[in-house]
């Protein structure tokens, strides 16, 4: 065995078992198998044009050397990112921990109750400290977030405003500049008119339906919104503030002032900078907006004995079941990012936060006194953290950059300086020895931190915040490592068995690609430093693209995307921007199959177009005839196709050229989502069938863990003609010549993240990635076969394969009582997080094993699968009271002294032998998700709650 390849480590079935497995399928070679699982005339002729394998030694070193490049100076640019301390414990039992990385989104409740309770415990601390009556479970930034915003204040307009057309919406020139150019991007095919003007000047006007304002301001000032927010009111026009978190431990939180929206970022609550993200935004509300509030929410319920249990509510909001009618396209959140920042706060508690929120301010004040002693103006009246000096800002800006420091400099006169909590008193008087360098003057040092307070006693905070015992009980490392624990234990993660989620590709985060996420070289660097400092991001994400572009077939790629969902956003925006730039700007239709993810519609509604959904074929697959039709009727007005390829089906329609060609005869483009590239790489692209631009999501295909259900990216790839038009941002110049508007906060996104996927394709090589899909192929093939005699696969390709994944058909059981979600709970008591249910039939299961699995973990997934059948078997809908319906079994159950049921506790807990090695045990019983979308409850509940439960 060859131990310098990642190849081997990274693809599950060996070569001794590789013979058995095709003897299975009954094929002679994988050669054979993929020839009769892709169509011929899409095949590649020739290998991906990419370096040669990297070991995981040599990537190690390389990885090594490119950060090295980085130049981490001190930075105090602030614009919603600061250096924060992520404390060791956090790091290593959260971030490193692939128990918490390698989690699926918690739609299995049963089996992700320590996840969804970390993330009650972000919702909690978001709402104490916004002073807002409900949060969601995290969103992608804080500039996606407000833009959230103003969708959600357009939607809940009154009645008269919809009926009069109240579409202005106002912004304050004190936001974030990334927030704005992000919002213009939204509020363009919303129908929303945006003004970005003076708070102070605001005329209040009937034509307007909601306003945001930034807390602090862009350049540190904190401003008495009072007033401004009781004006809005009186006109009937609702209000969101962007705020910083950590200033609400010392100002006055946003819900005492009535506001309606309240959003931001977590990044400060312990989360590296990484050159931009990932980072959990939050999102607080008021609870009569909880059906339009985008994201997940996590709430409490009951489970069958009648005990506390957590779920995600009002789930019946998500676009997997609105579509096109979907409050927001968000699909991916930040739920490893949110459970960190929620474990930060419950580490160092309100007495924690207080402390570094003082110092941080104290800090503030300190550098200001000593500023003005070397005579420079200061002009902020009121701040936490950041000042607005006065100062030649070239000349301040040479100085700074020689001594390693980074400034913000809004303009030629002036310069903004925001202090974080790692901020030290020497790392002042290196300020203060920059200003007086500048000032030509003796510098004396700054010995002790100020007392005085630069917040006005009206704006201070006086209400209490993160009371609840979670937030009071964990301040030692001993107790919080325990919690995490406590908690890990609930869930089961790809660390215990296969997670085999059609569509979601669940495959190993290796830990080679893994490692770097933890050098400070990445992680402490902001975004929006000058790009020479990146030089070895600058190489990363360069390389990452043209590796992307290469794969995808394409011209170029953009990485701004920080979810597929986003990236679905951008390629049909980018397509929009093609068709106003040819003067066809009222191309508007999007043809959507029938089967698609629901994200789809979602996005395409936000872009602005029309959505016309096609048929499907009985064979699951899109219906040629039918879409040719739309087509043709729609062609004047044809902006784009929405297709997944393979389908959601699992399978490579064979007409998917003719598909293209019908769409580009009718002046439309293609975009392909990018959700089943695991079947594509290295034997076809999206370029070769025929596409313009798809996303690629490389928290599926290329490694990114999912993280319990995020981050993500989804970065988009595009033809030549696409090009101009690739997203920008409004402070360091990305994109195309012609580009649209940001898509999200950072300029390339989620980079630290980025590291991940670059080494997936470093390490696996050009061969190692056509490697890798061939035995996703094989996998999903061999699950196919060997269930055959048992479930029936509801599609399959025109030589009778399945793609990387395939549908098993559940429905023919409700004869006997037993609907799909039995069977997906029963498989709780085997082990294993079941596949997608009912998507995109209902009544199915979608399985997905990847390339990683083993051909030993395939026949534990099997064999259980075929045990349930024969559970199935047993049972009838006369008696419901079986072994399907009662499932999962908690040890609580099993080990009770009362046993009613009609089946063993032997049958209940370890229905196949291997179990009784490796068992993995729910926390509790079936939830009851009715009563949990009745009673919402999303913020930790006293604990006499519990008691009395």
């Amino acid at each position: 065995m060859r131990t310098d390849s990642f190849a081997l480590r990274h693809i599950g079935p060996k070569a001794e078992n590789l013979q058995e497995m095709l003897d299975t399928i009954g094929v002679e070679s994988i050669e054979q198998l993929i020839y009769e699982t892709l169509p011929d005339d899409i095949r590649l002729h020739s290998p991906l044009d990419l370096p040669k394998a990297m070991s995981e030694y040599q990537y190690a070193e390389h990885i090594k050397k490119l950060s090295e490049k980085n130049r981490v100076f001190k930075t105090y640019i602030g614009l919603g990112y600061h250096q924060a301390i992520l404390p060791a414990v956090i790091q290593r039992n959260i971030l490193e921990n692939p128990g918490w990385y390698t989690a699926y989104t918690p739609y299995q409740a049963e089996i992700a109750q320590g996840r969804l309770e970390a993330l009650l415990n972000f919702q909690t601390m978001v709402s104490d400290l916004t002073g807002m009556e409900i949060a969601n479970a995290s969103l992608l930034d804080e500039s996606t977030a407000a833009a959230e915003a103003m969708a959600l204040l357009h939607a809940v307009r009154d009645r008269k405003q919809k009926k009069n057309n109240v579409n202005k919406f106002f912004v304050s020139q004190q936001t974030l500049p990334q927030t704005i150019s992000l919002m213009e991007t939204r509020a363009n095919f919303l129908g929303i008119e945006m003004v970005v003007g003076d708070h102070e000047e605001f005329d209040f006007s009937e034509e307007y339906f909601g306003a945001l304002v930034q807390y602090p301001g862009k350049f540190g000032q904190v401003f008495d919104y009072a007033e401004f927010v009781e004006n809005c009111k009186n006109a009937n026009i609702k209000t969101a503030v962007a705020a910083d978190i950590l200033s609400l431990v010392k100002l006055q939180a946003p819900g005492e002032l009535g506001v309606d929206v309240v959003v931001g970022t977590t990044q400060r609550f312990g989360i590296p900078l990484g050159y931009g993200g990932p980072h959990a935004a939050y999102f607080a509300t008021r609870e009569e907006y909880k059906r339009n509030l985008p994201g997940r929410i996590i709430g409490l319920t009951k489970d069958l004995d009648g005990n506390n249990a957590l779920r995600m509510a009002l789930q019946t909001r998500e676009q997997h079941i609105k579509r096109d009618k979907a409050t927001s396209n968000i699909c991916t959140a930040q739920v490893l990012l949110a459970v960190m920042a929620g474990m930060y706060a419950v580490y160092h508690g309100p007495k924690g936060l207080e402390y570094i929120a003082n110092i941080v301010h104290a800090s503030t004040v300190s550098l200001e006194d000593k500023l003005k002693s070397l005579g420079f103006e200061q002009l902020n009246s009121a701040y936490f953290d950041t000042i607005h000096v006065k100062a030649e800002a070239e000349k301040l800006k040479e100085i700074a950059e020689k001594n390693e420091i980074n400034f913000y400099y809004p303009d030629a006169e002036s310069v903004c300086i925001s202090i974080n909590e790692t901020t030290t008193t020497d790392d002042l008087n290196a300020i203060v020895a920059v200003f007086a360098e500048l000032a030509e003057k003796q510098n004396s040092e700054i010995t002790e931190l100020s007392e005085r307070s630069a917040i006005p006693q009206n704006l201070e905070r006086k209400t209490e915040f993160l009371t609840h015992e979670v937030f009071n009980l964990y301040h030692s490392e001993t107790e919080l490592m325990r919690y995490i624990k406590k908690l890990e234990r609930k869930d089961l993660s790809l660390n215990h068995s296969m997670i085999s989620l059609g569509s979601c590709t669940m495959k190993l985060n290796a830990a080679s690609e893994m490692l770097p996420l933890s050098n400070p070289q990445w992680g402490n660097l902001h975004p929006f430093v000058p790009v020479e400092q990146a030089e070895g991001y600058q190489t990363v994400l360069k390389e990452l693209e043209h590796q992307l572009t290469e794969i995808t077939g394409f011209s170029a790629t953009s990485l701004q995307p920080n979810s597929g969902a986003q990236g679905e956003y951008a390629g049909l925006m980018v397509i929009r921007a093609y068709h106003e730039a040819n003067g066809e700007g009222h191309r508007n239709v999007c043809l959507i199959p029938s089967s698609a993810h629901g994200t789809n519609p979602a996005s395409a509604v936000m872009a602005g177009m029309k959505v016309v959904v096609t048929k499907a074929s009985e064979n699951g697959n899109i219906d040629v005839d039918d879409l040719r039709e739309k087509a043709l009727k729609h062609k004047d007005n044809l902006a784009a196709l929405m297709v997944t390829y393979p389908s959601t089906h699992g399978v490579f329609e064979s007409a998917i050229r003719e598909i293209t060609n019908i769409i580009h005869e009718n002046g439309g483009q293609v975009y392909m989502d990018g959700a089943n590239m695991n079947a594509q790489v290295g034997l076809t692209n999206p370029g070769r069938i025929g596409a313009d631009v798809c996303h690629l999501n490389l928290h599926k295909t290329f490694a990114i863990p999912h993280g319990g259900g995020g981050p993500g990216v989804g970065p988009i790839c595009v033809a030549e003609q696409l090009k101009p038009f690739l997203p920008g941002n409004p402070i360091i110049k990305t994109g195309g010549e012609q580009a649209i508007g940001a898509i999200s906060s950072a300029p390339w996104g989620s980079s630290l993240v980025c590291l991940i996927s670059y080494g997936y394709i470093k390490m696996l090589g050009t061969g190692g990635l056509q490697k890798a899909t061939e035995y996703a192929i094989l996998n999903a093939n061999y699950i196919k076969e060997r269930l055959k005699d048992h479930y029936k696969t509801l599609y399959s390709g025109e030589r009778g394969r399945a793609a990387h994944e395939m549908i098993i058909d559940c429905r023919p059981f409700k004869d006997k009582g037993i609907e799909v979600v039995d069977i997906a709970k029963r498989l709780i008591d085997y082990g294993f997080h079941a596949p997608t249910v009912s998507f995109p039939v209902s009544g199915t299961m979608m399985i997905e094993p990847t390339e990683s699995e083993s051909k030993a973990e395939l026949d534990r997934f099997c064999d259980a699968l075929i045990s349930i059948r024969q559970e199935i078997e047993e049972v009838s809908a006369d008696e419901p009271n079986n072994v399907l319906k009662n499932a999962p079994h908690t040890i609580h159950m099993l080990t009770s002294d009362e046993w009613e049921l009609p089946y063993s506790r032997e049958k209940a807990a370890y229905p196949l032998s291997h179990l009784h090695d490796n068992k993995f045990w729910p926390s509790v019983r079936r939830v009851d998700e009715a009563f949990g979308d009745r009673n919402l409850m999303c913020t930790c509940p006293p604990t006499e709650e519990y008691i009395e439960a």
